[in-house]
């Protein structure tokens, strides 16, 4: 068989099997489904004039959450990267300090350690989980840094190694209990990145609860909307408090006077929106059983594609299955861009991982240690058409 005829074969089997699970015809990689009270909540808020950070969906959408998650308070902002900006200034994130993060992420997780003034110190992801990998790490920071006087120093920029963000890619939890432990040892402050990861959780508990705050997002991809949204969870009430209050301008309540006492931020959460979100934290057992239905679909369908896998939850995770993943071995990793030509050629929305970040203009010259998994994985992930209804019998 020749080189053409060989890309062609794979990337019609790929395209077979997705359409084998979707359908044939034009299919989104991840939209939204309303088919609960999402209405009559939007035209509540419509009649009653509260449409913006005042108004009682947005208690009740952060007590649902709060509910849901297992976490003790939640605070509901404008967005997630906006949620992971405040966890990281009320983590003690400074200027000139560095954070931890993978390069294999999403931008707003770099961009919220910028937004401190901070610089983003780039680590290697795991093949079983896509997320940071905690031995690499404990090996890394054994040879370039020291702990001193209680703080994390960088050896080399001589800066303060704040603090470690993890992120759950595509809702899949990282070994996070091992993370635990490293944040410790290098008296590191632990906030987890868990905005693609609403209902996973690790040997039982939900994601967002494993370090001193967790962050959520509600972007209209998401497995839940609230149109924009996001939200930071933790259990520490007095760290409640200061979230609320440094994410609504920092205004000290009064009758009349607009009194503040401190830097805030615009970052409430519109009632709006939560009130888009109560609705669809209603349906979301429901469109995770959907997606892990997807799951069980894409796997059959590749079962006789070789050298390729639907990415599967790590071992003593359950994973909410938000973008489900193809994962091209060493073979099939040459015809990653055939592969996306056919695809979306078909009307079929497939799309490679993000870029690693360390390769984009803004940090190429931040401090990395070494990404041979990074690396690969970029060369060889495949996110599929995943929203929930398609887990559905009636959609083919």
């Amino acid at each position: 068989m020749n080189l053409m005829s060989e890309k062609s074969t794979l990337a019609g089997q790929i395209v077979g099997s997705i359409q084998s699970v979707v359908g044939l015809g034009s299919v989104a990689l991840h939209e939204p489904q309303f088919d609960g009270n999402e209405w009559k909540y939007l035209k509540e808020c419509l009649d009653s004039t509260f449409v913006s950070s005042t108004g009682k969906f947005v208690d009740r959408f952060e007590s649902d959450l709060a509910s849901y998650t297992g976490a003790k308070h939640v605070v509901a902002v404008v967005n997630g990267t906006a949620a992971l900006h405040v966890a990281l200034l009320l983590a003690g994130v400074k200027p000139k300090d560095e954070v931890l993060i993978p390069t294999l992420t999403f931008i707003a997780t770099a961009n919220a350690v910028s937004y401190c003034g901070a610089t983003p110190h780039f680590v290697d992801s795991e093949e079983r989980t896509l997320g940071l990998n905690p031995q690499a790490l404990r090996e890394y920071l054994k040879d370039v840094a020291r702990v001193r006087n209680g703080q994390c120093i960088n050896n080399i920029t001589g800066q303060v190694i704040r603090a470690v963000v993890p992120m759950h890619t595509f809702g899949h939890p990282i070994d996070i209990e091992k993370m635990v432990e490293i944040a410790k040892e290098f008296c590191l402050v632990l906030v987890e990145d868990a905005t693609e990861s609403l209902g996973s959780s690790y040997q039982g508990r939900h994601m967002g609860n494993f370090g001193l705050m967790g962050t959520l997002s509600f972007n209209g991809n998401k497995t839940i909307t609230t149109g924009g949204g996001g939200a930071i969870i933790t259990n520490d009430p007095v760290l409640a408090k200061h979230i609320k209050h440094i994410t609504t301008t920092a205004k000290v309540s009064h009758r009349w006077n607009c009194l503040h006492d401190e830097i805030g931020y615009n970052y409430r959460l519109p009632n709006i929106n939560a009130a888009l979100g109560c609705a669809q934290l209603e349906r979301l057992d429901g469109f995770l059983d959907s997606k892990r239905s997807l799951f069980e679909r894409y796997k059959a369908a590749f079962s006789n594609v070789s050298d390729v896998d639907i990415f599967s939850e790590p071992a003593g995770c359950r994973s909410n299955y938000w973008l489900q993943t193809l994962m091209l071995g060493s073979s099939a990793a040459e015809h990653l861009n055939d592969i996306l030509v056919a695809t979306n050629d078909a009307g079929l929305m497939t799309r490679p991982v993000w870029t690693l970040i360390h390769r984009l203009a803004p940090y190429k010259e931040c401090p990395k240690m070494e990404l041979p998994v990074a690396k690969s994985l970029a060369k060889r992930l495949i996110n599929l058409p995943s929203s929930s209804k398609l887990g559905m019998e009636d959609v083919r």
